[in-house]
């Protein structure tokens, strides 16, 4: 069978020729006003105006068509739809991060919704309490060691980093939809998926505030810096019950009672 990659291979070129344009455009920004995660802002802010135009023009009134004419529920039919088919992708990274009971859920989610649940239309797992933390190529080879890298925005695919634009060709070898081999609906489904996606954004939309820009990035790097740790933000100082403290640090010889009397009211 001859698999049909047109969606991965335009993918993974525009990633491509996005950091192959860097290295001309990265210098046009003033070293003193670089962000140290963002040093290439110059570029991106670029390709986030062309993004934003896009959006503006097309997508965004496209999203908010399909949100006013579409029932509720075939809404939210069609989002667990497609969140169920990224379920095989969390399973497979969730083994390569040697997660094998995230990897058991998301198997076992996919299992049931695809069958109980018509094809994932229905999400039957999680009402059962069967739910997995989702897991891509970006978030396994943080795992594994290798840096985020500088911020990076990629033309129509949006906010990235350079170690999970490396990760997009797998990403895209994962999710079923890149196996479709009739054309018209591979690209309609992606684009169902998209439109729905989009739709869903469109309140956490209004949560934005002051340069657009720097709040996506900002907003963008702390989600994916809090996946690829699980949670996990460090050790709190405070939370130790190990503290370095003696007798003498509450020696009443260190309080001066003296002013507190003289502002006695009964004195």
């Amino acid at each position: 069978m001859v698999v049909k990659q047109t969606g991965f291979l335009s993918r993974a070129l525009v990633a491509l020729a996005a950091v192959a344009m860097l290295a001309g455009c990265a210098g046009r920004v003033a070293v003193e006003e670089r962000h140290p995660d963002d040093p290439w802002e110059g570029f991106n802010r670029r390709v986030f105006s062309f993004n934003e135009a896009l959006d503006r023009a097309v997508l965004k009134p496209v999203a908010r068509g399909y949100r006013t004419v579409t029932p509720e529920p075939v809404q939210t039919g069609v989002g667990n739809f497609f969140s169920n088919l990224g379920e095989i992708r969390t399973a497979l990274n969730s083994l390569l991060q040697a997660k094998p009971a995230n990897a058991g859920l998301s198997t076992s989610r996919f299992l049931i919704n695809t069958t109980v649940g018509i094809g994932g239309l229905w999400d039957f797992a999680t009402p059962m309490g069967i739910t997995a933390e989702e897991e891509d190529f970006g978030q396994t080879l943080g795992v594994w060691g290798l840096g985020e890298g500088p911020y990076l925005v990629l033309p129509l695919l949006g906010p990235s980093t350079v170690r999970d634009t490396s990760g997009l060709p797998l990403d895209m070898y994962t999710y079923p939809l890149t196996y479709v081999e009739d054309d018209a609906v591979r690209y309609g489904l992606t684009a169902l998926r998209i439109i729905d996606m989009r739709a869903g954004l469109l309140d956490q939309e209004e949560l934005i505030r002051g340069d657009r820009y720097v709040f996506i990035r900002d907003a963008y790097l702390q989600r994916r810096r809090f996946e690829v740790s699980d949670g996990e933000l460090g050790d709190d100082p405070f939370a130790s019950d190990e503290f370095d403290f003696d007798d003498a640090d509450f020696d009443d010889a260190d309080f001066d009672d003296s002013a507190l009397d003289e502002a006695d009211p009964a004195d």
